[in-house]
């Protein structure tokens, strides 16, 4: 948890200041829009505290009224970055946390309470109707499972999830695009693989992109299984930003994964926070520009 609160500060201390750019705090979601996604009584136990030892431990830490807020302003945050970029053009934003992609309709897992970005999603096609296909674009180490199943019969969400093939902790789900890559993979592989299919999704339309933007793919990463670079971390996120500019679409960036080592929580702190610096430099350089 203490991973937020510095990776925020990390990012505010290099970005104060900048133009055209706003730190705001995270609004708690409602329960109009978790209720897009997840199942009102699932919703109404988590927040009271009702919740089985079972399903505490699927979820992976235990419930407290701080952590109900936290959930909530998980997915309430990355639900107002989908609806900023949605009422003007040339817009990016990006969330300080999110990501939260194993969570189910009626349950979490793996430190997923809620989906935010699949609430998110669907609050934009409700309330945007020029807004009519999603990608949600998911590079976390981990298979992007729950949002998987949340959207498998929607065509309005496409769902790409590029992971590690031998770090499942639950039951493989169908993306609408699942990739995988080995364990101890390294930059070059990676990158020719994800800007592979970058190129394949270039065939599609798209109104909004959403990018998990994990960085559990790092090799100093406590549960990733993987070995990139910050540089091949850094040039991932680049490829996407470019992806993002082709298509002259609006996009999200929320954060993922990512596993500091109790002695070293470095590496992970400056991956975290690349994302979205890399990301305001591109954006200011060669999307608000044009």
């Amino acid at each position: 948890m203490e991973k937020y609160k510095r990776v925020r500060q990390l990012v505010q201390q290099q970005l104060a200041g900048s133009d055209k750019l706003q730190f705001l705090v995270s609004p708690l979601a409602t329960m109009e829009e978790l209720t897009t996604t997840h199942a009102f009584e699932y919703i109404q136990n988590f927040e009271k505290g009702h919740q089985t030892p079972q399903e505490l431990r699927n979820v992976g830490f235990p419930w407290s009224p701080a952590g109900v807020l936290r959930a909530f302003s998980s997915v309430g945050g990355t639900v107002a970055a989908a609806c900023h970029v949605c009422e003007s053009p040339n817009r990016w934003a990006a969330h300080l946390a999110g990501g939260t992609h194993h969570a189910f309709y009626d349950r979490g897992e793996g430190f997923c309470v809620f989906s935010d970005m699949a609430v998110a999603a669907n609050v934009v096609l409700q309330r945007y109707p020029h807004i009519q296909r999603i990608l949600l674009l998911d590079l976390d180490v981990h298979q992007g499972n729950g949002n998987a199943v949340l959207f498998q019969n929607n065509s309005q969400v496409f769902t790409f999830s590029l992971h590690c093939s031998a770090n499942y902790f639950s039951a493989q789900q169908r993306s609408d695009l699942d990739i995988e890559l080995p364990p101890n993979c390294s930059d070059n592989t990676y990158l020719v693989t994800l800007r592979y299919w970058l190129q394949q999704l270039e065939q599609q339309s798209f109104d909004l992109i959403f990018f998990q933007a994990g960085v559990d793919v790092l090799k100093e990463d406590r549960l990733g299984r993987m070995d990139l670079s910050l540089e091949g971390v850094r040039r991932r996120n680049r490829l996407v930003y470019e992806f993002a500019k082709r298509h002259q679409k609006p996009l999200v960036v929320c954060m993922g994964g990512g596993y500091p080592r109790s002695e070293d929580w470095e590496p992970i702190l400056e991956a975290h926070a690349s994302v979205y610096l890399d990301a305001y430099e591109f954006w200011k350089s060669h999307v608000a520009a044009s």
